[in-house]
C-alpha cells in the first residue's frame, strides 16, 4: 500500500514531532489534538524549530516553506483523519485514552487505512479492538527527540496482517528512520525493557541511600560507556511519563512490585517531571 496522507493525533512532544518528520519527507501530514492550547504550542515549535534551521545554514528557506506547506496543525479530526493512509497516534500512554482516540478517528479513516501506535510500552493488542480494522493496528514506537533519533520499533501483535507490518517497516526508511522489527508482542518492547531494568535499579540505589544520583549517573557513563546516565535519561524524557508507565502496568497486573520506585512517585507528586518543569532528579534552573 502507498502511503500518502499522514495524520498525527496527539500534538504533544513526540506528536508534533513526528508530524514534522513526515512532512519534511514529502508527505502530507495532519497533526491533530484536541486540545486548542496544544496545537498552538505544536504549530509555535514547528515555526520555531524550522527557522532555526535555516538560520544555521541546515536547511534552505526553500526546503523549510515546503515541509511547512505540507504540514498542518489542526482542532479538526475529521480533516486529519480523512482520507489518511496512517494513523500514528502519540497520546497518552493509557489504553482507554488510546481506544477513544483510535475509535474516534476510525469514524472518518478509509477501510485501508494503518493505525501505528507510538506507545512506549502498551502492545497494540491490548487497544486494536477500538477500530473496525484491527489487522491493520501496530506498534511503531519513536524515540524522544523524534526529529534526531534514527531509530524505531515496528512491533507486530497477533491480530497484525504481515502487509501492515511491510508498509509501515517501508514507511519507517522513507522519513529517515532504522526500523528494528519485533516480531512478538512484549511489554516495553526492546529498548525500554532494557532501559527499565536500568532506571528501575537506580532509583533502588537512589531510594536506598546507597549513591546519590549525580554519583550514580556519572558511574553508569565512566564505567559502562552511555553517553546519558538513567536518571538523566529519565529527567529528558519526563519522569511523569516513567511514572504513568509503571502506574499503567500496576493497574494492569495489581502486582506491588510494578509500582513506581519511591523516589519517582515524589518528583511525581511535587510536579517535578525533569527538564520539562525544569526540576527532577537535577535542577535546571541553575
Amino acid at each position: 500500500m502507498e502511503i500518502k496522507k499522514v495524520a498525527a493525533i496527539g500534538a504533544g512532544q513526540m506528536g508534533r514531532q513526528i508530524a514534522m518528520q513526515s512532512a519534511i519527507c514529502g508527505y502530507e501530514v495532519y497533526c491533530y489534538d484536541m486540545i486548542e492550547a496544544a496545537v498552538n504550542a505544536a504549530r509555535e515549535f514547528s515555526d520555531g524549530w524550522f527557522a532555526k534551521r535555516v538560520a544555521k545554514g541546515k536547511m534552505t528557506e526553500e526546503d523549510a516553506k515546503a515541509a511547512q506547506g505540507r504540514l498542518i496543525f489542526t482542532t479538526d479530526l475529521k480533516a486529519a483523519a480523512e482520507n489518511a493512509d496512517i494513523v500514528v497516534e502519540a497520546v497518552s500512554d493509557k489504553v482507554e485514552v488510546k481506544k477513544v482516540a483510535l475509535s474516534q478517528a476510525d469514524q472518518y479513516t478509509p477501510e485501508h487505512c494503518i493505525y501505528a501506535s507510538n506507545s512506549s510500552y502498551i502492545v497494540s493488542s491490548r487497544f486494536c479492538d477500538a477500530v473496525k480494522h484491527p489487522e491493520n493496528v501496530l506498534n511503531l514506537h519513536f524515540f524522544n527527540p523524534a526529529l534526531v533519533m534514527k531509530v524505531v520499533e515496528v512491533v507486530k501483535g497477533p491480530h497484525t496482517s504481515q502487509e501492515t507490518v511491510d508498509t509501515v517497516y517501508e514507511f519507517a526508511k522513507t522519513i529517515k528512520k532504522d526500523p528494528v522489527l519485533v516480531k512478538k508482542e512484549i511489554y516495553g518492547f526492546v529498548v525500554n525493557r532494557i532501559f527499565s531494568a536500568l532506571t528501575r535499579e537506580a532509583c533502588y540505589l537512589v531510594d536506598a541511600g546507597v549513591a546519590t544520583p549525580e554519583d550514580i549517573d556519572r558511574a553508569v557513563k565512566g564505567g559502562l560507556g552511555h553517553p546519558m546516565g538513567p536518571l538523566e535519561l529519565l529527567d529528558m524524557t519526563g519522569i511523569d511519563l516513567e511514572y504513568t508507565v509503571y502506574m499503567e502496568k500496576f493497574r494492569n497486573s495489581g502486582d506491588k512490585a510494578d509500582l513506581p520506585a519511591a523516589c519517582l512517585t515524589e518528583h511525581y507528586a511535587k510536579g517535578e517531571y525533569g527538564r520539562k518543569t525544569k526540576k527532577g532528579f537535577y535542577d535546571y534552573n541553575k
